[in-house]
């Protein structure tokens, strides 16, 4: 486990620290090839550079958020901001459903728009898989 990461969900509440740990562990050991890393100040997993997961502690919930997540096609996932994001909340470690968070990860792996490069092409964002 990356140790920012740890760290960062060691910092939260008993039951936010029950839902980060569970999100983290399921994300490493299904994207056991992605980066992580602590970014804008939240813990993400990248794909050759593109951040496709990732979770925020919000005032009443955690957040799970996919990149691309629009694209999954998952009802369970609901639309965030302006671009391709879709999110997931969550206020008790037991409203986690492993199995979707596992299909929603392999969407994730296997959709991907390109955030990587989107100040470079001022806001567009393109599909990369």
């Amino acid at each position: 486990m990356n140790q920012e990461i740890q760290a960062y969900n060691d910092s939260q509440s008993i039951e936010d620290k029950k839902i980060c740990d569970i999100l983290s562990s399921q994300i490493n050991d299904f994207l056991h090839e992605a980066e992580s890393k602590i970014w804008h100040r939240h813990p993400v997993w990248f794909l050759e550079g593109n951040p496709v997961a990732g979770y925020s502690k919000l005032k009443d919930s955690v957040r799970l958020l996919f990149w691309s997540g629009q694209s999954f096609d998952e009802p369970e996932l609901q639309n965030e901001g302006s671009f391709k994001a879709a999110e997931a909340r969550y206020i008790t470690a037991d409203q986690i459903n492993i199995d979707d968070l596992k299909r929603w990860l392999e969407k994730a792996r296997n959709i991907q728009w390109d955030y990587k490069n989107i100040v470079k092409r001022k806001g567009v964002l393109i599909r990369l898989k």
